[in-house]
């Protein structure tokens, strides 16, 4: 059987997960009846809840006789170091453009690798029934954006589509017939090269590990691309690190292949394939697995380095315990070596007391994703506010700075830009009036600077604006940048939260917390109105009498408290504070919940 192997990708709500979707139903992966989940490559909880793709996913589909496998990658530039392995795994592109937006940032990100691997793209124009589509806009901003990524004559060359994945069809011309997506899977098939590697059928075997999988039954699997060669069931191989050393020999216990949502074990895999191999204890992503008879690895694609790090510690507060079961440091440990060994753009460190961990990765994103993983699973964790990660160049500290795109309705570009370039110190690049009254704004700015930036971004533009960031590169150290302006309330005192004492501590500032919540000294239970930390007593009633007079009495009316997700509260934290999460709650706290002890560091910082 033919096959070819393809990567979907787009930025993020562009329609490629809902476009695989249709894919498989029409090339009769499901049955008629059968019942499937929207968005059904999106298995795990939180990309179903946030409507994102965080892992990327395998299928394949059967179309006359020829096998497409399809990796589906996510959009979003936290989850790069997936995209980055999974393009050395295909043959062909298929770049899904939003006809109304156009390509935007993460479109660059990926299209970027995509093209320095010398893949030829095919691009999709989707939603043109949108009544805001502009899809030959948009096929000229695709052109530019090749031309200006360095691509070559034949990549410019790239044969385009328009579709509707949510309608499911696609066609050649905007006036087609509109009825399936055959002109896709016959453009893939023409297009798209079979793998080069199914001439090598007749060399020993060898692939490279590109993603790690555990399966319940069958324990460790590692997937990837067969470069040479053929596997059969049973089959003695070894595994080599980068660097060619050996790692373990081991039996290919089981060969999986994707057939449609599922994987189904094979007897052989062919050189071309994508499989998942299952037997190895020790070999992880990125390492060889061969025939014992090869000695030297192959070549492995190098990883963008990672630009946050953010301090995971052991829940230390009065209230640890009562929600999770995984509060020792070693059990966090394992968890995060663990995370470490699948996701490459992670990296674990220890601290000197070993109480705490430093986790570097690529953003805010990929840190909340993780720490809602943990929690969920019954960890208690304090985090830090993140920190970004300098390089020394010549003697000059470099920081990193992002390339931030921002579509915003006309009268709110004036505050946007005000932000950008005043307190973050960043860079007007370019500054475009669209269609619909929006201006796009691009600018340079130090990551340090977009730490917590979002939730006050979609404050200043009414929730109608769109950010969206990217690694950009390094720059020079550009001095102090302003912290959060608000000083913060703390509670002095252990115990349980009154009504009538928060009544009276709301002309202090906005809550956190609502009456009957559990509370302890050092706690941060709201934001003060001016720019110093208050200790306050959230838990001081009202003093009765046994005089009562019709009036004074009037029940309390408290304004609702600002409930801030996960990543929300990680963002607003000062350097001498901490997030504690447990598997019910998201608490901020004082670093150090003694008052005395608070001022000691305060004089030796």
């Amino acid at each position: 059987m033919d096959i070819r192997n393809i990567a979907i990708i787009a930025h993020v709500d562009h329609g490629k997960t809902t476009l695989v979707d249709e894919l498989l139903k029409q090339s009769g992966a499901f049955r008629e009846n059968q019942a499937v989940a929207e968005r059904a490559m999106d298995s795990n909880d939180i990309e179903r809840e946030r409507g994102i793709t965080i892992l990327a996913k395998a299928t394949s589909v059967e179309w006359g006789t020829t096998r497409i496998n399809i990796v589906d990658t996510p959009g979003h530039a936290d989850f790069g170091g997936e995209v980055e392995r999974i393009l050395s795994m295909v043959d062909g592109v298929v770049l899904l453009v939003d006809a109304a937006e156009g390509p935007m940032p993460q479109t660059k990100f990926v299209t970027s690798k995509a093209l320095a691997l010398g893949l030829k793209p095919i691009v999709v124009l989707n939603k043109v029934d949108k009544p805001d589509a502009e899809p030959d806009r948009a096929l000229d901003e695709c052109f530019d954006l090749f031309a200006n990524l360095g691509a070559d004559d034949e990549q410019l060359d790239f044969p385009h589509l328009y579709a509707s994945g949510r309608s499911g069809w696609c066609d050649e011309t905007l006036d087609g017939p509109r009825e399936n997506l055959d002109a896709l899977f016959k453009l893939v098939v023409k297009h798209v090269q079979p793998p080069k590697q199914q001439a090598n059928k007749d060399e020993p075997f060898s692939m490279i590990a590109t993603t790690l999988g555990a399966d319940p039954f069958i324990g460790r699997l590692l997937t990837g691309r067969v470069e040479t060669g053929t596997l059969k069931t049973g089959d003695t191989l070894k595994a080599l690190s980068r660097d060619g050393t050996k790692i373990e020999q081991f039996r290919a216990t089981k060969i999986m292949a994707f057939r449609g949502l599922s994987q189904q074990p094979i007897d052989e895999a062919v050189a071309g394939d994508i499989v998942s191999v299952a037997g190895m204890s020790v070999a992880t992503v990125a390492d060889t697995l061969c025939d014992p008879s090869i000695n030297t690895a192959l070549p492995a694609q190098p990883i963008d380095p990672p630009t946050i790090s953010v301090l995971f510690g052991i829940n230390d507060s009065p209230l640890a315990g009562r929600d999770g079961k995984k509060v020792q440091s070693r059990v966090i440990r394992d968890r995060l070596m663990k995370e470490a060994e699948t996701n490459v753009a992670i990296k674990v460190e220890d601290t000197p007391g070993g109480e705490a961990f430093i986790v570097s990765g690529r953003g805010e994103l990929q840190m909340g994703v993780l720490i809602e993983n943990m929690r969920r699973e019954g960890f208690e964790l304090s985090i830090s506010r993140p920190q970004v990660i300098f390089q020394m160049e010549d003697g000059q500290r470099m920081e990193p700075v992002e390339e931030v795109t921002i579509d915003v309705d006309e009268e709110y570009t004036g505050s946007v830009v005000e932000k950008l370039t005043g307190p973050r110190k960043g860079d007007l690049v370019e500054m475009n009036p669209g269609g619909n009254g929006k201006t796009r704004i691009v600018a340079h700015v130090p990551s340090r600077g977009l730490i917590g930036y979002h939730g006050e971004f979609l404050t200043d533009t009414r929730g109608s604006g769109i950010m969206n960031r990217i690694f950009h590169g390094w720059t020079p150290h550009k001095g102090p940048i302003a912290g959060r302006r608000q000083g913060v309330l703390i509670s002095m005192e252990d115990g349980t939260a009154v009504a009538y004492a928060l009544w009276n501590l709301e002309d202090r500032g906005k809550m956190f917390i609502n009456p009957q919540e559990p509370v302890y000294q050092g706690m941060i239970i709201g934001e003060h109105s001016r720019d110093n930390d208050l200790e306050v007593n959230p838990l001081k009633g009202k003093k009765l009498t046994n005089v009562r007079a019709s009036g004074t009495d009037e029940a309390v009316r408290l304004t609702p408290p600002t409930v801030m997700s996960l990543e929300q509260a990680i963002a607003y934290i000062d350097d001498d504070e901490l997030v504690e999460v447990t598997p019910n709650a998201v608490r901020l706290r004082k670093r150090f919940l003694d008052p005395h002890e608070r001022k000691r560091q305060a004089r030796s910082a």
